[in-house]
């Protein structure tokens, strides 16, 4: 799983694997270790819940789902999911979890378990 934050910005990025596991188990883990600490990022399955939303705490950021929504992810056309959510204090925090597809350009990283790219002609 990768993690992108620009900003008040999170974009978690899964291959087919990773939503095939987090389907399963209706949550998935990746973690950083700096030495000093761990920096941990989750993606949870949530029920109760209706739009996605996100919390901070320690080391870690967790993006939860709504467990009935993301529990057939994996089996679907569905490319992911984005909510915004609006801060009391005005600011607004994007949350964006998606698929993550076949880079168009030279990449030296390993996408065999990414999804195909539906913008790559197939031959």
């Amino acid at each position: 799983m990768k993690i992108r934050i620009k900003g008040n910005s999170i974009r978690l990025r899964l291959t087919k694997s990773e939503v095939a596991a987090f389907c399963r188990t209706g949550r998935f883990e990746e973690s950083t270790d700096f030495g000093n600490a761990t920096f941990h990022y989750v993606l949870q399955a949530k029920e109760g819940i209706d739009k996605m939303d996100a919390r901070l705490e320690s080391d870690t950021i967790t993006l939860f789902l709504e467990k009935g929504r993301s529990a057939n992810w994996h089996a679907s056309n569905e490319i992911g999911f984005s909510h915004t959510i609006q801060r009391t204090n005005g600011t607004a925090l994007s949350l964006l979890v998606e698929k993550d597809f076949v880079c168009m350009d030279e990449t030296v990283e390993d996408q065999s378990d990414n999804y195909p790219n539906p913008n790559i002609p197939r031959t």
